[in-house]
Formats: structure tokens, C-alpha cells, sequence
């Protein structure tokens, strides 16, 4: 019980450690913002220019919905599946072909799925969901074969842990599993220790291509 109780504090204080660090990097920004404003005309018509074509340039090879993920899955002793290879990053706007279901990173959507502890009853779109990876999430999922008080559980779990979100995939093969950047395991159940183990070490672990990002003011639904 009081190995939990650690576990918990330790992270909220890294969750808040790295909300901290994404309101620094707000003011950073404020600040070059502000300096920026301060360019002459020209320069700025002319950066602007720059920009708009290399964006152009970035959205016409990157919408084609390749994923661009190659590797394989490698167990580790606690039973957590990591990803070897290559996971695309890019922002695209067309559906993505992902090598496993749930997908655990590669090319997704600009928009994030909220994931502050936000449970989702029906499917949510996949390249939504791995951009909520991108920020150092953790997406429970289940499918139709899960224990509903199991499913219950988990849910009442994934409300009271920021930067986590649960939602039903029909096509997953386990019952109930947990996925983050690059990373995946099934449990048994709610009860099941590694829960609490895989969202202590992942919930904004290590893995995470973007930690501190928000997870509030995506997608709802």
C-alpha cells in the first residue's frame, strides 16, 4: 500500500515537473514572439514567404498516410513489448495503415485526443490517439471479449492519472491492453500489478518523444 502511495506521488511530481517546463517554454515563446514583432517589414514579408512554402512543401510530402514505421516487437522480462525500428512522426491528414492495432507510434494526426484522464465509450480515431502517445500518454484500450468490471475499474484508474486516456478497439487480440510511444503490454484485468507498473514507468516516462506536451485542448470525441 505505501509502495503505491510512492509510486503515485512520484508521478504527479513528474507530471508536474513537466507541466512546469511547457509553461517555461509558453513564456519562451511569448517572449520571441514579441521580438519578432519588432523586425522590420521586409523581413518579416519575406520570412513569411519562406515559411508558407517550406510548410507547403512539408504538408505535400507527408499527407499521403504512409506511416513509415519498420521494426518488430521485442518482450522484454516484465513482459512489456517494445518496438524496434523506426516510428514516423510526421503530422498527416489522411488515415494511417499502422502495423498493429493498437498502434503504438508513427505518422498521426496534427490534433491530439484529449488524454488528461479522459475515457472515451465508443472508437476514437487511431492517428488522433498516437499523437496523445507523442506527448507521453498512456491509451488504455479493451475489446468486446473484457470484463466489465474490469473495464469499470480501469476506467475509475484512468480519471484520477493525468496524461492517460481509454477507449474500446474492436481489433486489438488481448481483452484489455496498454500502449505508449513505442511500447505495449496486456494485463489480465484491473487487478493485474503490472497496470501500475506500466503507467508509473510510461505515464510521461523515458519514452516519451514530447514530454510536457498538452494534453487538454485536443479532440473530445
Amino acid at each position: 500500500m505505501g509502495s503505491a502511495k510512492k509510486s503515485s506521488a512520484s508521478r504527479t511530481a513528474r507530471i508536474e515537473e513537466m507541466r512546469r517546463a511547457e509553461k517555461a517554454r509558453e513564456r519562451r515563446t511569448r517572449i520571441l514572439t514579441i521580438v519578432a514583432g519588432v523586425v522590420v517589414v521586409t523581413g518579416l514579408v519575406v520570412g513569411s514567404v519562406v515559411l508558407v512554402q517550406s510548410q507547403s512543401d512539408d504538408d505535400s510530402s507527408s499527407a499521403s498516410g504512409d506511416s513509415k514505421n519498420s521494426g518488430r516487437f521485442v518482450t522484454g522480462d516484465d513482459g512489456v513489448r517494445k518496438w524496434e525500428g523506426t516510428l514516423g512522426r510526421n503530422h498527416v491528414t489522411k488515415a494511417v495503415s499502422y502495423p498493429v492495432s493498437p498502434p503504438v507510434g508513427g505518422d498521426h494526426n496534427p490534433v491530439w485526443m484529449n488524454c488528461n484522464g479522459d475515457v472515451y465509450t465508443d472508437e476514437i480515431n487511431n492517428t488522433n490517439a498516437v499523437h496523445s502517445l507523442e506527448h507521453g500518454a498512456v491509451w488504455v484500450t479493451y475489446n468486446a471479449s473484457a470484463d466489465k468490471a474490469d473495464v469499470d475499474a480501469l476506467a475509475a484508474k484512468v480519471k484520477k492519472t493525468p496524461y492517460t486516456l481509454m477507449s474500446p478497439v474492436d481489433g486489438q487480440k488481448d481483452p484489455i491492453m496498454l500502449t505508449a510511444w513505442g511500447h505495449q503490454r496486456a494485463v489480465t484485468g484491473a487487478n493485474d500489478p503490472a497496470v501500475d507498473a506500466f503507467l508509473e514507468k510510461f505515464v510521461q516516462g523515458q519514452q516519451t518523444p514530447e514530454p510536457g506536451a498538452a494534453c487538454t485542448n485536443g479532440l473530445s470525441k
